[in-house]
């Protein structure tokens, strides 16, 4: 490595937060890309690259064969739908994720989804400023306590929001079927074996799972209409696994209560988007694992998953396969 720095590349659009880690690092020469720059420049930059550290970047056999030096790969964050693990695999590069360090920042904007949705944050914030007081009771807010929530996926950031759930006086529901019924038990909440079953009791339905090919359109026309009339629906994973279509209609319709969302397909939304009309929504652009914290840890996580590859020492979060 020259000057023996690691010379890395990363996102841009990485907050502040996550360059001022980079830059207290004497020995790493950060380069930064761009999301959406053309190919050629992309791969370009890999050449002489130790370590690349990914947003929503894809990543696949083409960017392998760009990179001669590369020796990880790394992502800020979590999910990996946009990396091809089995490239990484054939050129024997891990692909390393940050654990733990997102996990709490997502299960709060879960948490901030369900009580904006609840309590009408947006529509009795609009009162107040337009002199609306008569208005007030027109639509009242509800409680979560007493309610019953629909946690679907039981991994780090699903776990969190059980307990943040249970802590509030919820019934907590569980459906994730890589995981043993005892083991949602025995963290105090209720395991589910069928999905569309326990779609018809949940007053809040909050999706935690992966984007691969089994969720994908999980939530299509048909599991939608099973949700009760007042059930409010939360996706902060990944866009792709609710049918968007499908949840403009049951919205626009007011066949389910409401929704908060952060993440959407394609991203980001196009002006004027259906979604953006509706007043039974809350949305974001995709930052539940987007705080000032979050992102100073995850960058933490990244830089140390990278030089441990680097310097030879065994990964940490590395991804199965890769």
């Amino acid at each position: 490595m020259r000057n023996n720095k690691m010379k890395l590349l990363l996102p841009s659009t990485m907050a502040r937060a996550g360059w001022d880690v980079v830059k207290a690092r004497v020995d790493i020469e950060a380069i930064p890309f761009e999301f959406n720059m053309p190919t050629p420049t992309f791969h370009a930059l890999l050449r002489d690259a130790h370590g690349v550290a990914l947003g929503l970047t894809p990543f696949a056999e083409a960017e392998l064969r760009a990179a001669p030096n590369l020796r990880v790969v790394a992502r800020v964050g979590v999910g990996y739908d946009t990396v091809d693990v089995a490239a990484l695999t054939r050129h024997n590069i891990p692909l390393m994720v940050t654990g733990t360090a997102n996990s709490p920042s997502v299960a709060e904007q879960a948490l901030f989804f369900m009580l904006a949705l609840a309590k009408r944050g947006a529509r009795l914030h609009a009162m107040v400023r337009e002199g609306r007081w008569a208005d007030r009771l027109k639509e009242l807010p509800v409680d979560l306590f007493g309610k019953t929530v629909l946690v679907v996926g039981f991994g780090r950031i699903g776990k969190r929001i059980s307990k943040a759930c249970l802590a509030l006086g919820m019934t907590v529901l569980v459906y994730d079927p890589y995981v043993a019924a005892k083991a949602v038990t025995a963290a105090g909440f209720v395991p589910v074996g069928e999905l569309d079953a326990a779609l018809t009791h949940a007053d809040f339905v909050t999706i935690h799972c992966p984007k691969n090919s089994e969720t994908m359109g999980m939530f299509n026309a048909a599991r939608l209409a099973r949700m009760k009339s007042s059930a409010y629906l939360v996706n902060i994973s990944r866009g792709g696994v609710v049918d968007q279509d499908a949840l403009v209609e049951a919205l626009r319709e007011r066949r389910i209560a409401g929704a908060g969302l952060d993440v959407f397909t394609p991203e980001p939304l196009s002006p004027g988007h259906p979604l953006t009309t509706l007043d039974n929504v809350v949305l974001t652009p995709h930052v539940g694992a987007g705080t000032l914290d979050a992102f100073r840890t995850k960058m933490r996580f990244a830089l140390g998953n990278i030089q441990r590859v680097v310097q030879g020492d065994p990964p940490l979060e590395r991804v199965p396969g890769a």
